[in-house]
């Protein structure tokens, strides 16, 4: 039986022959080295293209893929640098302030003491020293310029012999006070005598008798006093 074409059907064949002598020709391409990503070649080294101009590439996928561009590679994104955060800084270690101590509180104070003395005698008796011991537990620890000591004589006998007396009665109260641990220049001593009595005329008019030896008592002695300021108890 003979065959015959309509002038459509052996265009259409006409087609086909050229798609199957291109398609032979690219079965015959050879792919660029890993340089040129594997694109697929024609006969005369050029790339295949479609008719968009497209690329054919075989290294992409299990079958060739048309993609755009030949040579033109997509670079991979670039990481971008990313700064750590700055550490936060380290809260400063509070600050201990110490309570200031509490000032001392400073009081005055004043202190003095008699001791009494026998007649026409400078020697300290039992009581005056006794008298002595509890003034200087008194001052310790008082801040003061000074100790003042006043010897006294009564008025029987001689008024030299009586001055003399008065200085020798206010040495030896000094003396005990300093072999207390008394410092020697705190002590400041002056002696008056008969000149200055504790009793009056009229109270000891007698004679020079027991009696009178008596009542003038309170003007054989040592009069010491002290005045200043320490930390309040």
């Amino acid at each position: 039986m003979r065959s015959t074409f309509t002038p459509k059907q052996a265009a259409l064949a006409v087609v086909c022959a050229l798609a199957f002598s291109t398609f032979s020709s690219t079965s015959n391409a050879q792919s660029l080295d890993n340089s040129e990503k594997a694109l697929l070649l024609d006969t005369r080294g050029a790339a295949v293209m479609s008719g968009t101009g497209l690329c054919w590439h075989s290294a992409y996928g299990p079958a060739p893929a048309w993609t755009s561009g030949c040579h033109a590679e997509v670079p991979a994104p670039l990481a971008q640098y990313v700064a750590p955060a700055a550490a936060p800084a380290p809260n400063p270690a509070p600050v201990i302030v110490a309570a200031a101590a509490p000032l001392p509180v400073y009081e005055k104070v004043a202190f003095d003491a008699n001791v009494l003395f026998d007649s026409n005698k400078s020697e300290l008796r039992s009581a005056g020293r006794g008298t002595l011991d509890a003034f200087i537990e008194k001052i310790a620890g008082l801040e003061s310029q000074s100790v003042m000591a006043i010897g006294y004589a009564d008025r029987m006998g001689p008024g030299g012999a009586n001055q003399l007396l008065s200085e020798q009665r206010v040495n030896i109260v000094k003396a005990y006070l300093v072999s207390k641990g008394v410092a020697a220049n705190r002590v400041q001593t002056s002696a008056w005598g008969e000149t200055r009595p504790s009793t009056f005329a009229a109270e000891c008019k007698d004679a020079n008798n027991a009696k009178n030896v008596a009542c003038m008592q309170p003007d054989r002695h040592v009069y010491i006093e002290i005045s200043g300021s320490r930390v309040a108890k």
